[in-house]
């Protein structure tokens, strides 16, 4: 669909514009377009830091327990395979340099 002569372009893509321009503008200038930054007092701070504190979700002893035993499969599963991989590329490139002596 052709888009008529001097049709402004939808929100959107004035909105992707926009967003790639802020993108690619220098550090500079995002710098001065910036507001200053007010300062916190520490009480404000620990309060922060404990509301955020109270969000972390811990994982149970059973999940834990879970991903340990999977991460030890996989280690010993990447062991095999690498094990495999380095004994396929011994024999073959001692073949190879058996090869080239007997010449």
């Amino acid at each position: 669909m052709a888009r008529k002569s001097g049709a402004r372009p939808p929100q959107a893509m004035r909105n992707r514009a926009a967003k790639t321009a802020a993108a690619m503008a220098s550090p500079a200038a995002v710098a001065q377009s910036e507001a200053p930054k007010r300062k916190t007092s520490p009480a404000q701070f620990a309060r922060e830091v404990r509301a955020e504190a109270r969000k972390i979700t811990w994982t149970s002893r059973k999940e834990t327990w879970i991903t340990s035993v999977m991460v030890a499969i996989m280690v010993l599963l990447a062991s095999l395979f690498f094990w495999g991989v380095d004994s396929a590329l011994r024999v073959a490139i001692s073949g190879v340099l058996r090869l080239a002596s007997a010449g």
